[in-house]
């Protein structure tokens, strides 16, 4: 790969990267990190990339100005705790709490991220168990085992071996859109596809949806513009 730049104001840095599978030039706009990478096919020089770029230029300064600023987390901000805003103030003790509309963070403000981060993952980790037992119940078929990461290309999973897998970030959604999430990725233990037949196992254990997967595609994004210093 390669950094170029468009001059202007403020400067784009264009990250070149080249694809044997390319067939065509193609500009993408990261939403997590607002990095603006340029793929080239094998067979294009790189001024005739860099001339494409110029052309989108507008584009691109539109969807850059557009992209919301990431938030690094420490005491003294808000952020989404089941989709409703928290302000994270210093604790006592030892143990994270919430409480009244704040987040009471023990320890060294150093320490906090890492801390509400934990919080928040323990948190997914039990709400997000409780929805898939209820949906798995409703389905009428056992779930293998349960795992969060920090993914960014989805919100979940469902292996051919059952095993479930969430963002932990969806605990910084509405308590609706976790579960829909829950059931969405549940269904799968039925139909492994996105078949109508899949759809109307969804609607059965969990009704309509159609509010929940909007809110994803206008605001997921947004959940991970929390940086926890990792």
């Amino acid at each position: 790969m390669a950094e170029r730049v468009l001059q202007g104001q403020p400067d784009i840095v264009l990250t070149l990267r080249r694809s044997a599978r390319a067939r065509r030039l193609t500009l993408r706009i990261s939403s997590l990190d607002g990095r603006v990478t340029l793929t080239l096919p094998q067979h294009v020089p790189e001024h005739e990339a860099l001339a494409f770029a110029r052309e989108k230029e507008a584009w691109i300064r539109k969807h850059l100005s557009d992209r919301v600023e990431d938030v690094a987390v420490r005491v003294g901000i808000s952020l989404p705790v089941e989709g409703t805003a928290v302000e994270i103030v210093p604790g006592r003790g030892r143990t994270v709490w919430l409480s009244n509309g704040a987040l009471e963070v023990p320890g060294t403000p150093e320490a906090a991220p890492r801390r509400v981060q934990a919080f928040l993952k323990a948190r997914a980790r039990d709400v997000l168990a409780a929805a898939c037992d209820d949906y798995a119940g409703r389905l009428g078929r056992p779930y293998s085992g349960l795992s969060l990461r920090d993914t960014r290309s989805r919100w979940g999973s469902c292996s051919s071996a059952g095993r479930l897998m969430f963002s932990w970030r969806l605990i910084l959604a509405p308590p609706q859109v976790l579960r829909y999430v829950a059931a969405h990725e549940v269904a799968h233990l039925a139909q492994m596809n996105h078949s109508p037949a899949f759809w109307a196992e969804v609607t059965r254990i969990h009704g309509p949806y159609d509010a929940e997967r909007k809110w994803l595609r206008m605001q997921g994004n947004a959940l991970h513009r929390y940086r926890f210093g990792n």
